[in-house]
């Protein structure tokens, strides 16, 4: 699993400092952002997994609340007491809110704990979903040219049968147009070749769709047992 990255957004150095340490006893500790209220602008949404806004001047928390919704990632606000209505519509969409009472910073370690591990199960299932819709395009493309080859042949073999009885009468033939009709011959042949090969690719994209299937329930089944 890869390592997570919390931002924690404050201006109080011993928060960010006691939550560090807190979390650093935990086995799948993640990495560690500070930074203080007054330079949250601007927030790079890959640069974070989860934000911690604790601790931080009043005067500017709406800003912080403001910076932090557009990257759309979970937020974990942090709070002596209990906030009134209006100030929790201040945050964004979805926002936790953690009061600083008793194991307060137990609490907040295994809330944030359980919303990276979801996060991840989440991307996972995205990229194997993403994953599997690849395949399923290039698979329908392959059963496209495959659906396509008998016609193809059929094709083929008209007009490698009428340019072999062209190349029976070779006295009907100028140089030239026998020429010619030699290597439409060949060229049918070899277009002809290049079909035949296509029964392999059928086994080949049977063995693909079949694979894909296996690892996309592995995939979903491993994202919903770590969620």
């Amino acid at each position: 699993m890869d390592q997570a990255t919390v931002l924690i957004i404050s201006d109080d150095p011993d928060f960010s400092r006691v939550v560090m340490d807190r979390w650093h006893g935990e086995r799948n500790a993640p990495a560690f952002t500070l930074m203080s209220g007054d330079i949250c602008r601007d927030l790079d949404a890959d640069g974070f997994d989860m934000a911690i806004v604790g601790a931080v001047n009043p005067g500017i928390l709406p800003a912080v609340f403001k910076a932090l919704d557009p990257p759309g990632k979970p937020v974990l606000f942090v709070c002596k007491a209990k906030p009134s209505a209006a100030e929790a519509r201040q945050g964004p969409p979805g926002v936790r809110i953690l009061q600083q009472q008793e194991g307060w910073l137990d609490a907040l370690v295994l809330v944030s704990a359980e919303v990276l591990r979801l996060g991840q199960a989440m991307a996972r299932a995205h990229v194997a979903e993403q994953a599997a819709k690849s395949l399923e395009r290039q698979a329908a493309l392959g059963r496209y040219i495959l659906n396509e080859r008998h016609t193809l042949n059929n094709s083929l073999t008209s007009v490698l049968g009428n340019s072999e009885l062209l190349l029976l009468e070779p006295g009907s033939l100028s140089s030239t147009a026998r020429s010619q009709i030699e290597t439409i011959r060949n060229m049918a042949v070899r277009m002809h070749e290049i079909l035949q090969r296509f029964s392999s690719i059928e086994k080949e994209l049977n063995a693909v769709e079949k694979q894909a299937e296996n690892e996309a329930r592995t995939r979903v089944r491993a994202a919903a047992a770590s969620s």
